[in-house]
């Protein structure tokens, strides 16, 4: 029998958020170095290393250069990540030696709202920022992740809530308002280079670089990404769909999902 996500979605043997996290893991290529935000990113970036790309090189803001962990951390802190790190170095030495002079091939971040420009916030929501409707975690190195590495690949759940016209605070910049910000700003990395959806997957477009949408996961429709959406989401003329995650990814996620659960009930 098969299953349906929280979207209604008539699924075969996988959820949503297991098709969005395949798919993330998968544009992580082996022999690279990847800056991993925790949580959604996390969890790809570690996919990643145990499926396809066994030579990724992991690194955490606290410190942690070529951290292998066996489970999934559950924070930047976890003892797991420096016990299994090729080295740890002090958090200024990451930023200052590894990430700004552009040493990072890939940066993975999550999001709490995302504009059609690829600019993120996880700042505030609602209101100014002295007095907002919410205030979130903030920035951690997520700016100069987005500021310095080769490229960007975003990983957020889209709802109208997540995927708004303009970002209410601009804690990391995508593209600005479009061609030439990053440049005028002085950016070093390249910005992000796709944004991975429990719907599909967005691409900037090579010359407006407006987030465009180039894949959808099985079982979605194109009409359920614009509706999902708080602009009107470009749709590329080669729109395709993405193939459904393998026995062997959906085993390994699983697995690392359970060590996650099993620490939280310790």
């Amino acid at each position: 029998m098969s299953q349906r996500d929280e979207r209604g979605n008539a699924m075969a043997d996988w959820t949503a958020d297991e098709m969005m996290t395949v798919a993330a893991a998968r544009q992580l290529r082996d022999d690279t170095a990847c800056f991993v935000g925790i949580g959604l990113p996390s969890t790809a970036a570690n996919l990643a290393r145990a499926t396809h790309a066994p030579n990724l090189v992991l690194i955490y803001e606290s410190g942690c250069l070529g951290a292998k962990p066996d489970r999934l951390p559950l924070s930047i802190g976890d003892g797991v990540l420096a016990d299994t790190a090729d080295a740890v170095v002090s958090v200024p030495e990451v930023f200052n030696y590894w990430l700004q002079p552009g040493r990072i091939d890939v940066g993975f971040l999550g999001a709490a709202q995302l504009d059609r420009y690829g600019n993120i916030n996880t700042t505030v929501v609602g209101g100014d920022y002295d007095a907002p409707t919410v205030r979130l975690p903030g920035a951690g190195g997520a700016p100069e992740i987005a500021a310095s590495c080769g490229e960007v690949v975003v990983i957020v759940r889209q709802d109208l809530r997540t995927f708004t016209e303009r970002v209410d605070f601009v804690t990391s910049v995508g593209y600005g308002t479009g061609p030439g910000d990053r440049e005028r700003l002085g950016l070093r990395g390249g910005g992000p280079r796709v944004v991975i959806t429990d719907l599909g997957v967005l691409e900037p477009d090579p010359v407006t670089c407006e987030l465009t949408l180039t894949r959808l996961h099985p079982g979605v429709t194109r009409e359920q990404a614009r509706a999902a959406t708080g602009w009107d989401l470009a749709v590329a003329e080669g729109l395709t769909t993405g193939e459904p995650p393998t026995a062997r990814e959906l085993a390994v996620l699983r697995a690392l999902e359970a060590t996650k659960s099993d620490r939280r009930r310790q």
